[in-house]
């Protein structure tokens, strides 16, 4: 994860996705709460997949879902109440049946937060082969 900003040195265009920090998201100092940073991961992913296409709700019909297998994350620095974020997104690896992702926070050109996502597709509960879509959406 050392020195990858997604969009720079990942496969993909890189996607942005601005998010505003509310109270709902912050702890009692005022920082943002360290599990509200997987809430805007999950939305950076979501609309990155909408932007090239896909969406879950076409993607549950064929009876396919994503699950996060892992996720490493680091936390540079905090976000606050009122911040306005914005979420990067970009395909570092893809597989048969996974997809690895770089994401990072910013606010303005501050690093907060960034993360190696890896997902899987997942019919029935068993790992299955990517979409069509997904693979010819990032190049296979």
């Amino acid at each position: 994860m050392a020195g990858i900003r997604p969009g720079r040195d990942a496969l993909s265009k890189s996607h942005r996705h601005e998010v505003w920090v509310y109270y709902e998201d912050t702890d009692f100092s005022g920082n943002v709460y360290h599990a509200a940073y997987l809430h805007f991961f999950e939305r950076g992913r979501t609309e990155f997949l909408r932007a090239e296409g896909i969406h879950h709700s076409e993607l549950m019909r064929d009876g396919i879902a994503f699950a996060v297998r892992s996720i490493e994350i680091d936390f540079p620095r905090a976000a606050h109440i009122d911040d306005l974020l914005v979420v990067d997104t970009a395909v570092a690896e893809i597989s048969g049946a996974r997809l690895t992702l770089d994401q990072s926070i910013e606010r303005r050109d501050e690093l907060i937060a960034r993360a190696k996502v890896v997902v899987v597709a997942i019919k029935d509960g068993k790992a299955a082969r990517l979409p069509r879509a997904v693979l010819e959406a990032f190049g296979r």
